[in-house]
Parts: structure tokens; C-alpha cells; sequence
């Protein structure tokens, strides 16, 4: 799984983000950044309200919340999505030593990003394409 400050940095690049069933996510700055929720239609749904995307937790009074707006959680995507974001750019995926490298397409050929897992080094590569 990405950081939540790897995740943050790809959302202040531009990383749009429609949440879907499964979606990982944190409530960051509210003391509960090493929880991670998921987005679930039993017990955490996301609700189409005038002032935006709600994330609506049912059930879970251990956390006493029922909802809490998109712009007050941190997506973490998982790496399907990190390589559906790159799109055409995407290469190819190969093991490096410990860990792995995402190969994307650039101007002048290709590039590679390395991280210790495929998830993180997805993050790496699109951070790269979305403030290139």
C-alpha cells in the first residue's frame, strides 16, 4: 500500500478521484491517519449530497463518525487504478532487486520509477506524469 503522503502528494498534483467499492482511504489530520477504511456498501457508502461526496460509515460507533466529506480523506489507490491512471504511458512492470520498476513512456524514449513494491513504485510513476 502507497503512504498516506505519497497519496497526498498524488491528489495535490491532480489526481481526480471517483470512489468506488473497495477504494482505500484515510481521514488524515484528525488522528486517525493509520486507520484505512474501504469503501463498502455494508458499512462505508459514498452519498451524492448538495455540498459535495459524503462518506456515510454505518455501524461503526467505535469510531463515532457518520459521515465525513471527500476533501477530508486521502484516497490511497491500489495498483489496478494507479496503472489505469497512467494510461498509454504505462510500459511495462519489471523486478528490480528488492522491489520494482515502472517503465512509462516519455518524450525522449522511456523512464523508469523503482520502489519496494509494484503499488508504490505505480504511485512514483504517475506522480512523474502528473506534474511532468
Amino acid at each position: 500500500m502507497i503512504s498516506v503522503e505519497l497519496a497526498a502528494r498524488l491528489r495535490a498534483a491532480g489526481l481526480a478521484w471517483t470512489p468506488a467499492a473497495g477504494d482505500r482511504f484515510v481521514i488524515a489530520g484528525r488522528g486517525m491517519d493509520d486507520e484505512v477504511f474501504v469503501v463498502s456498501e455494508l458499512t462505508i457508502d459514498v452519498h451524492e449530497a448538495p455540498t459535495g461526496r459524503l462518506f456515510r460509515f454505518n455501524g461503526t460507533t467505535e469510531w463515532a463518525l457518520d459521515s465525513v466529506e471527500q476533501e477530508a480523506v486521502v484516497w490511497l489507490p491500489h495498483e489496478g487504478r494507479l496503472r489505469e491512471a497512467l494510461g498509454a504511458r504505462f510500459r511495462r512492470l519489471e523486478p528490480v532487486g528488492d522491489g520494482f520498476a515502472v517503465v512509462i513512456e516519455d518524450a525522449g524514449g522511456e523512464e523508469r520509477h523503482v520502489d519496494v513494491d509494484a503499488e508504490r513504485a505505480y504511485a512514483r510513476a504517475l506522480l512523474a506524469v502528473l506534474t511532468g
